[in-house]
């Protein structure tokens, strides 16, 4: 598979979009230097499951702009153009640092079907972390469901994966841009385990 890069700027941001090819599921990582390991995963499941993957950093940053996921999908990233039209079902990783849920594994995004298979496969990491895909017992700004976010773009809508840092990187010092997050392997288990399901 060849990797392909893209330079983009959006909202006065410059970004680095990378997109591996594969099959027609695709994992995407929006804030790849902003939410840390989230960037690692997305290549490393979807190197395993042979899907697509999109990764978006700002190579260097030490202080990450985070945009918003709907205000991402901008008409003049040609990667981000050739991944929804290839992909079918998107799983988007995320992370999220809130206190008082840090075992949650939030599954949002508008295909719920998805988003209960895709915990299936996230179920063996029970009691560490717990996956949550009743869309009542998630955050609002977690849910992924904004008609413009990528993860409802592509033809099947799609899974938005909310992580808490510790199933993100193993990373016990403070983050550096230059240092490539390690995510945990049993966690990467059980997304692969996840996104092979939707290929079922």
């Amino acid at each position: 598979m060849t990797t392909v890069t893209e330079e983009v700027e959006i909202e006065g941001v410059r970004l680095l979009a990378t997109l591996t090819p594969g099959g027609e599921i695709g994992l995407l990582a929006l804030h790849g230097s902003n939410e840390g390991g989230t960037a690692e995963l997305a290549r490393s499941v979807a190197d395993r499951c042979g899907a697509t993957s999109l990764v978006f950093t700002q190579p260097g940053v030490r202080r990450p702009v985070h945009i918003p996921s709907p205000r991402m999908a901008v008409e003049h990233c040609a990667l981000l153009g050739t991944f929804l039209d290839h992909v079918s079902v998107t799983v988007s990783l995320h992370g999220h640092m809130r206190p008082a849920t840090p075992r949650s594994v939030f599954l949002g995004g508008g295909n719920r079907s998805a988003a209960r298979l895709l915990a299936s496969g996230l179920s063996a990491l029970r009691p560490e972390f717990d996956p949550v895909t009743d869309l009542d017992e998630i955050p609002r700004s977690l849910r992924g469901l904004h008609a413009r976010n990528p993860v409802n773009l592509t033809r099947r809508g799609g899974v938005q994966v909310e992580l808490p840092l510790s199933a993100r990187t193993v990373r016990s010092g403070g983050w550096d841009p230059e240092v490539p997050d390690t995510p945990p392997h049993h966690v990467v288990d059980a997304l692969v385990k996840g996104v092979r399901m939707l290929t079922e």
